[in-house]
């Protein structure tokens, strides 16, 4: 089989009769929309953008050599109900907005061109509790293969056993093909598994059923871990008649998971915590168009920032993002759904889950299995309905069904104690019972939770939230607690045969949750509520002041959840550094100065979002009394101004790893010292700007053919590039030759302009511009022009070898740069 990416060349309609557009996928449709307040839209679940009708069109052309090949198109996801046509005629339909589908061409004669459409309905919002996006999101791929193959996702690998011994370490693996179509007798299967283009295992033998499985020996196995990545090639090829019909190839890793309530989580025998996070699918000013430079940045990013481990939230990640899961090292929690049979939005897919959720995960199995990353399935996310008999029956189905398709990897399900004990109260009285009994959800239990602090912490540890939740932990292997973790104690007393995840927790609790993760027996990590912020769930996270609006759910023209460890850009906040502390992975402290231009100015703040803290020491046109926040988790700090003490304090575990500072605002050096025993073992240093103007900063100078991007910074800075937090200024980027403007935008998180204008306005001193590449080979021009700060100029270069023909070596590395932490911080 041939796959070759079907990207180009497509128009876009936004409806029968509107004016065509033409586009290149990944495309969102959602994003380009105008925003309002009122009318038919997402609402503050996806952040006030409208829903819509597509259309997408372009022609196929069947090969000269077209012989005895079939052709398909697969769709690695559309958002909304999407109809395939070829040539008039329906050739696919698919309800499922996160699964991969296939629509096969139609019989053509050689050289002949059919016409391909595809309809796309996303029109009914708000159908989830976050932003979505609409259309033809993720890439499309036309697949060209003999009637007798190698099945697609058919070739997979499980490692069987590790021996490691005291020279090396070998392995056993079964490697297993499964085939589509007749294999006539005398056929052969050849399998070879290589490392760096070298053979170190390699069977033949006859084909004589749809499955052969073969067993291989490797000598000296490079192990597969978060730790060091390792990866191999396995190569299958089918012969007919000494020829060659089929060869498919897939990474894969050597590695085993183990979990038990004594030793919790083992990763090829060897212990292990996962320091997680959760994310979800947009790509910020993106929308939801998945670009693998996108999906690979955000991932490195995480990568380096200390995480180990990353919780798809809450619907299968993209295959570009477990790519780079693979090759960076990054364990994976992949989560199947956040609905099953009762609706959490109006206009959810709860009507649908009956009777898809099979197809749902047997999708998200076949994209899975080759991956080491991938080390649990979640089956769904604060399902209310767990909290009852149906479905924990449902749960149960959907377990079995995980296990006996894939028995290589644990299931766990995301349980908020809260929710399952309102949804227990709830069923009681059912749907015609008094409104405050009547069916709970994931947003209610939200909305309690902001406006009684604690409460979900603190529901955790009640009876009944045990009674609850115990059921439905006994249908999965491992179970899931969203913001439950004052629980884990007793649950390990009461049930100790349970492992115990936190799949969702508020980042300020880190410290209280470390804790427990290191000490108690069969609590294997946590995942932080979340790594990177997102559109929609508008106001989660993000604080407001005075008497500007408060709570969780802020109106338009809020458009972030504003709650993620990095923000939309890129850029990590206060919650970075005290994550980096507790896990004592960074000896250099962080520093985090609350908001200058908020000062003393009363914050309505929300439990998503511990501080608003920014790692700025630069504050033009703001004066007052400046709030500082030192991580660390060594015993003391101490803070400097401009040389001048402020004074020790304690920090560490006994002071949940933060020291408190309040200083008058001066220009100059801000400087953190940290001492253990003493003893001084780090330092860090922010400085105030100098004289500021437009500047751009590329993370990378060259951008690897059409499906590439080149994200370009746009600062108010000085020379040494130190931003200006305490800047903003209006701006417009406009972009010429080999490439094309996708996006542009700030982290501010309530904005009445769209990431695909050609202007914008700056954040807290700084903007970013997303280039994309194209098929033409030359340089790429980027022109700002601000209102006060003047104009910049910077050119980067689109070379012909597209990104998807790189080593994955050098695509996973090549944008990796270090920065002090003023200008980026990490």
């Amino acid at each position: 089989m041939t796959r070759t990416l079907f990207t180009d060349d497509w128009t876009f309609y936004r409806s029968p009769d509107g004016e065509a557009t033409d586009v290149r996928l990944p495309h969102d449709a959602m994003i380009a929309e105008p925003r309002s307040a009122d009318g038919p839209t997402t609402g503050n679940h996806g952040g006030f953008f409208p829903g819509g009708s597509y259309i997408y069109r372009r022609t196929w052309t069947a090969p000269q050599d077209l012989s005895d090949g079939e052709h398909s198109l697969f769709f690695e996801g559309v958002y909304g109900r999407a109809v395939v046509l070829a040539a008039g005629e329906e050739i696919a339909r698919n309800e499922s907005p996160y699964r991969e589908f296939s629509a096969p061409l139609p019989d053509v004669r050689p050289g002949q061109s059919v016409a391909i459409e595809v309809q796309v309905d996303n029109y009914a919002v708000p159908n989830s509790r976050w932003y979505t996006g609409s259309g033809i999101y993720r890439p499309v791929w036309l697949e060209s293969h003999r009637k007798s193959r190698i099945a697609r996702d058919g070739v997979h690998l499980i490692t069987r056993s590790i021996e490691a011994g005291p020279m090396r370490t070998n392995a056993v693996v079964d490697a297993i093909v499964h085939f589509d179509g007749d294999i006539p007798a005398g056929s052969t299967l050849t399998v070879v598994l290589s490392h760096d283009g070298e053979i170190v295992a390699r069977r033949e033998t006859a084909v004589k059923e749809n499955v052969e499985s073969l067993e291989l020996s490797v000598t000296g196995a490079r192990l597969w871990s978060a730790d060091r990545p390792q990866l191999y090639d396995l190569t299958a090829q089918l012969t007919i008649d000494d020829v060659v019909v089929d060869r498919r190839t897939e990474r894969v890793g050597l590695r085993t998971i183990d979990v038990d309530p004594q030793h919790g989580l083992r990763i090829n025998g060897e212990a292990v915590l996962l320091r997680g996070t959760a994310i979800h699918h947009d790509n910020g000013p993106l929308g939801a168009a998945t670009f693998a430079a996108a999906e690979w940045r955000r991932a490195r990013l995480l990568k380096e920032a200390g995480y180990n481990a990353i919780r798809s939230a809450h619907n299968p990640l993209s295959r570009a993002f477990l790519d780079a899961c693979d090759r960076l090292g990054l364990y994976v929690m992949d989560e199947l759904t956040d609905v099953w049979f009762k609706p959490k939005t109006p206009h959810d897919e709860s009507p649908l889950f009956r009777a898809q959720w099979r197809d749902d995960a047997a999708a998200l199995i076949a994209k899975d299995r080759n991956r080491p990353s991938v080390i649990m399935y979640s089956i769904g996310n604060e399902i209310a309905e767990s909290a009852t008999a149906g479905g924990v029956e449902v749960a149960r189905e959907i377990h079995d069904f995980f296990r006996t398709s894939d028995p290589t990897r644990p299931t766990t399900i995301a349980v908020n104690p809260l929710l399952a004990m309102m949804a227990a109260k709830s069923a009681e009285h059912g749907e015609d019972g008094p409104p405050e009994r009547r069916p709970a959800t994931s947003t209610a239990a939200n909305q309690m939770a902001a406006k009684m602090g604690r409460l979900m912490v603190l529901a955790s540890t009640l009876p009944a939230a045990h009674r609850a939740s115990r059921d439905i932990f006994e249908t999965v292997d491992i179970a899931g607690y969203n913001y439950g973790y004052a629980s884990y104690g007793r649950a390990r007393k009461r049930y100790p045969d349970r492992v115990i995840v936190g799949t969702e927790s508020m980042p300020g609790d880190l410290p209280a949750i470390w804790k427990r993760v290191r000490s108690i027996p069969g609590v294997i990590g946590d995942f932080g509520w979340t790594g990177w912020d997102y559109l929609g769930e508008v106001g989660l996270g993000y604080w407001s002041y005075g008497d500007e609006v408060g709570g969780i759910a802020k109106p338009y023209p809020g458009i972030l959840a504003g709650c993620g460890v990095f923000d939309v850009t890129g850029t990590p906040g206060a919650a970075l550094h005290l994550a980096q502390a507790v896990w004592e992975i960074a000896e250099d402290p962080g520093i985090a100065v609350r908001p200058m231009d908020r000062a003393g100015q009363r914050p309505n703040k929300t439990p998503w979002l511990a501080s608003d803290g920014v790692s700025s020491w630069s504050w033009r046109g703001h004066e007052g009394v400046a709030e500082i926040e030192v991580y660390s988790p060594h015993d003391q700090v101490e803070l400097l101004l401009n040389g001048r003490s402020l004074g020790r304090r304690a920090a560490g575990l006994r002071k949940h790893y933060v020291a408190r500072f309040r200083a008058r605002y001066e220009p100059g050096e801000l400087t953190a010292v940290a001492y253990r025993a003493g003893t001084e073992v780090g330092r860090t240093t922010l400085r105030t700007a100098g004289p500021t103007a437009l500047r751009l900063r590329a993370e990378s100078t060259e951008i690897h053919g059409p499906d590439d991007l080149a994200y370009v910074w746009v600062e108010l800075a000085d020379a040494d590039s130190i931003v200006d937090a305490g800047s903003e200024d209006d701006l417009v980027v406009t972009v010429t030759g080999a490439g094309e403007l996708v996006a542009l935008g700030s982290a501010a998180p309530t904005t009445t302009g769209t990431y695909t204008d050609d202007h914008t306005r700056t954040y807290r001193g700084r903007a970013i511009a997303i280039i994309r590449g194209s098929n033409s080979e030359g340089p790429v021009t980027i022109h700002a022009r601000s209102v006060t700060h003047g104009e910049a100029t910077l050119t980067l270069t689109t070379l012909s070898e597209n990104l998807n023909d790189l080593p994955l070596a050098f695509a996973g590395t090549r944008k990796t740069h270090r920065r002090s932490q003023e200008r980026f911080p990490l």
